[in-house]
Order: structure tokens, then C-alpha cells, then sequence
């Protein structure tokens, strides 16, 4: 697994993933209490929450959903941050590591390893024999 350095640039990130969290944070047990930062490869940011239901969105999904409409397809870094989490920062799901695969495999993920400590690595990586749609 290649590891990628936290940069200061990866600190704004995770920053601006807690200010939109902080913005938009409702105290009930799941609505909007996961924030999350996408950094494309042209520099733009794009942010958001979750949004829980009965068939709820993780905030990767919101988050990488909106950078899609407004037509970017090159992505370079994404977060997802909690408030209790280690270092503020949450691991992608099963299901938003598949979505990432699928969508971009390349991105780096931020994510704390086993020891606490931030790492960021390419979401392939993060799923190891993953499902791959079969194009015909």
C-alpha cells in the first residue's frame, strides 16, 4: 500500500469538511453528523453532509454527487469527519469505498490507521477485491 504525506493543504481540507459539518450539524442521532471535503485535481472544493432516511446517503456520496453535477470528473483528495472521531477524522464505509472504486479508484482517501495516526492512501486500496461492473 503507497502512503501519501499529510499536507497543509490536507489540514484545510479536513478543516473545511468540520466547518460544514459545524454548519449544518443536527443533534438527532444520524441527520448531518458527518462532514465531508472533496479537493478536484483543477483545485476546487466541494463539501457535505450526510443525509439519512430510510435509504439515508453517506456524506462521500452527497459530496462526490455534487462535484459530479457541476461536471467535474478529476478528483484528487476526499475527507469525511466526525466530531468524536480520532483526529476529527472518519474511514469511508464498505459501501463509499465501492462507490470510490467505481467512480474514482485513483483518489486519496484520508483516514486514520490502526494507530491513530492520519494517512492517506488511493481508494483502490482501501478494497481490495472489489466488485468491478462487467461491461458487455
Amino acid at each position: 500500500m503507497q502512503f501519501f504525506e499529510i499536507t497543509k493543504e490536507d489540514e484545510e481540507l479536513i478543516e473545511l469538511a468540520l466547518e460544514t459539518l459545524k454548519k449544518n450539524f443536527d443533534d438527532g442521532i444520524y441527520n448531518h453528523t458527518v462532514g465531508c471535503s472533496l479537493k478536484c485535481g483543477n483545485g476546487k472544493i466541494y463539501s457535505g453532509v450526510n443525509c439519512d432516511g430510510i435509504h439515508g446517503s453517506c456524506a462521500e456520496y452527497v459530496t462526490i454527487g455534487t462535484a459530479i453535477s457541476a461536471g467535474e470528473r478529476d478528483f484528487d483528495t476526499i475527507v469525511a469527519v466526525h466530531e468524536h472521531a480520532p483526529n476529527k477524522v472518519l474511514a469511508p464505509c464498505g459501501n463509499c469505498r465501492q462507490m470510490m472504486v467505481e467512480y474514482c479508484p485513483e483518489i486519496k482517501v484520508i483516514l486514520n490507521d490502526d494507530n491513530g495516526k492520519l494517512i492517506k492512501v488511493r481508494a483502490y486500496e482501501l478494497l481490495p477485491f472489489s466488485y468491478k461492473p462487467i461491461i458487455i
